[in-house]
């Protein structure tokens, strides 16, 4: 089965995430978003709005056009 969009952004969001060395808690904190929002965000089942992908974005000190480079180069499964 093909990964859809949501599931390689939120896999992206989840690896820069994690190179940072942020928890899921830490992070959410940094967002101002519920945990287990950013969770379905990092497992492709919720569809974040252009603006909590910038709040995302900016709380991994990425600007959004710099958050979708990563995306668009994240290799696929």
């Amino acid at each position: 089965m093909k990964e859809t969009l949501s599931q390689r952004f939120g896999r992206c969001v989840r690896q820069l995430r994690n190179d940072a060395g942020l928890s899921q808690i830490e992070f959410s904190e940094r967002c101002g978003f519920y945990q287990t929002y950013l969770s379905r965000v990092e497992n492709g089942k919720a569809n974040p709005t252009l603006n909590a992908m910038e709040v995302i974005a900016n709380a991994l000190g990425l600007t959004i056009y710099e958050l979708w480079r990563h995306v668009e180069h994240m290799p696929r499964p």
